[in-house]
């Protein structure tokens, strides 16, 4: 009985149930990509027009990126307050839209309207917050698999909401509002006293390789069932009792990662020797650094100015090992007073910024605004696929959202995990892998843009794919090259890149063009009524919001996005080339 006690204790305890409730969570805080199945039904029951949709659009950017009040509550109440608040905020927000919509409430200005929207898609900022300090304070050696997989399913969200949503089986669209309102809600309530930072660092085990393992191949195999639920549902007519089944083995999939910390806690032994060697080794390589001196840090930051251009030209194990060399001769150089290392103000590459000092940095610009061009289009393309659908004749949009939903998971996944192949193997830039991911996105636009037959599974593919990439590789990319100290705050700064990118891009862009080919279209079909009859309907449907048909609605502001990806592709590769020697430094020496 005692032994039961202890366990269950170090249950709660345990840094992988922490991390699992987290993932849990983040499903919640993908909310904001079933704009794209919602939109239309908020479209037709207030009577927008597609302007005033994407005015909503960025209302629901800005609230899913602007964290600032999210991180700042974080730091100040306990992480389940936090929690509460994002809760209480997204149930109010989507739950007022769902009284308007539905007529049970009175209608508002569009301004009201975007402040609601803001609101309840602002809640994500603290589940994403909380879900991201506390399993990076757990997992403190492990954060790149730890962030690509909890921010892979944010991305998932939308398509597991989507699926949970088919089993509800409602006619009414609007009924998917409400379910957005009240289910993250549910969620989080059952799950906020879990969330927090439980000492993971003292739980260091040699399985931990193997559980990350273990829970990328349930990722991988959950996003893949959810794909092949999504086409059997658009391809064939299933029965209500067929769907339900289906969600059951989603759920079942999603509770499977709750064996690991399980296991942990009742099968093995909580105290393993392998916690004191890996503490007591950080603590050599801090003794170690202190014992250098700011000497060394001083002699890396000259190494940009005394080092030959050719050098970065060189193989990544060749130009480390002139960089150790010309190190170790600034060294022998200042010991013997040959020559003086400048003092230089401020952090360099590689050390820790803050937000101030970041901003002065051209560094910093090349990459908020590849993010701004890459994301930006792509967010741009989430936010209008239910009306990108449509005008290409598809009538079920909620499975293209799903879709898009799960190649951003795959991407974010993939992206997170291939990037840190090219640091840790090759001592490359990530942002490498950032441009690969942009010409993947230009790929994309141009398929949405001709609108062939498939072009819409091609292009949302890509564009997902692309998308979530962008979302693995920045956090990482700005913690290696401003430090860590500020992480927080440098990095809900680059996310202002989203509501930017979305703000011109979707709000003035793709609704302006959208909006005039779908007045040419009206015109076009007016000029050719010749009876009565068609006059008179034509008149009494004149107050209905206008609706485009075809590639064309599409096809200018697909290009447009296409060509901001190759600027995005050109950016990324500019940064690559000015952070070599910082990759070089940083993982150089681990491949050796």
């Amino acid at each position: 009985m005692v032994h039961l006690k202890e366990s269950v204790g170090f249950l709660f305890n345990n840094r992988w149930l922490v991390f699992v409730a987290a993932m849990w969570i983040q499903t919640c805080a993908g909310i904001g990509y079933l704009f794209g199945s919602i939109s239309p039904t908020i479209k037709k029951s207030l009577n927008y027009n597609q302007r005033q949709i994407a005015r909503l659009g960025v209302a629901k950017d800005l609230g899913d990126s602007v964290g600032f009040l999210a991180g700042t509550l974080c730091e100040i109440l306990p992480l389940w307050a936090a929690l509460l608040v994002g809760a209480i905020q997204n149930f109010i927000g989507y739950g007022w839209v769902w009284l308007i919509v539905t007529s049970r409430a009175p209608s508002l200005p569009l301004w009201a309207m975007c402040i609601l929207i803001f609101i309840g898609t602002n809640g994500e900022t603290y589940f994403n917050t909380a879900a991201l300090v506390s399993c990076v304070q757990n997992f403190p050696k492990s954060r790149g698999p730890v962030v690509g997989i909890l921010k892979g399913f944010a991305g998932l969200g939308g398509a597991i909401l989507t699926q949970i949503y088919a089993v509800i089986h409602s006619p009414d669209h609007a009924s998917l509002i409400f379910m957005i309102a009240v289910g993250p809600a549910m969620v989080i309530i059952a799950l906020m006293f879990i969330i927090r930072p439980v000492g993971g660092h003292k739980q260091v085990r040699p399985s931990d390789g193997l559980n990350f393992s273990f829970i990328y191949s349930i990722c991988l195999l959950l996003a893949s069932y959810l794909m092949g639920v999504m086409l059997v549902e658009d391809l064939i007519d299933l029965s209500h009792i067929v769907i339900t089944i289906f969600t059951a083995i989603l759920f079942i999939l999603l509770a499977i990662p709750i064996v690991i910390p399980i296991s942990s806690s009742f099968f093995q032994d909580p105290r393993e020797p392998v916690e004191e060697g890996l503490l007591s080794e950080s603590k050599k390589q801090e003794t170690s650094k202190s014992e250098l001196g700011d000497g060394h840090e001083i002699i890396f930051s000259e190494v940009e100015d005394e080092k030959p251009k050719e050098v970065d030209a060189l193989p990544a194990s060749e130009r480390q090992r002139r960089i150790a060399q010309l190190q170790a001769k600034l060294a022998q150089a200042a010991a013997k007073g040959a020559v003086r290392i400048k003092r230089r103000r401020g952090p360099h590459r590689g050390e820790d910024f803050t937000l101030m000092q970041a901003l002065i940095k051209a560094d910093f610009w090349l990459m908020f605004f590849s993010l701004l061009f890459g994301s930006g289009s792509g967010l741009t393309v989430i936010d209008n696929l239910g009306q990108i659908s449509q005008s290409l004749g598809y009538d079920n949009t909620h499975v293209f959202v799903s879709m898009i939903s799960i190649w951003n998971f795959l991407g974010r996944i993939g992206g997170g995990y291939f990037s840190e192949i090219i640091v840790r193997d090759y001592a490359y830039p990530r942002h490498a892998a950032m441009a690969v991911a942009q010409v993947i996105m230009a790929i994309g636009h141009f398929f949405f843009a001709m609108g062939w037959p498939g072009a819409m599974h091609i292009g949302t593919l890509l564009v997902g794919l692309g998308y979530g990439a962008h979302w693995a590789i920045v956090p990482a990319a700005a913690s290696e090259l401003f430090g860590l100290r500020n992480f927080g705050a440098l990095y809900n700064f680059l996310t202002l890149a989203n509501p930017a990118g979305s703000m011109v891009f979707s709000g003035v862009i793709a609704s302006s063009i959208y909006d005039m080919e779908a007045a040419k279209q009206a015109h076009e079909y007016r000029g050719t009524e010749s009876n009565l009859a068609s006059v008179l309907s034509s008149f009494l449907s004149v107050d209905e919001p206008l609706k485009c048909e075809g590639a064309i609605c599409f096809f200018l502001t697909s290009m447009i996005m296409s060509g901001l990806c190759i600027i995005a592709v050109v950016l990324s590769m500019i940064l690559v080339h000015r952070t070599k020697i910082v990759y070089a430094h940083l993982y150089g020496k681990s491949r050796g």
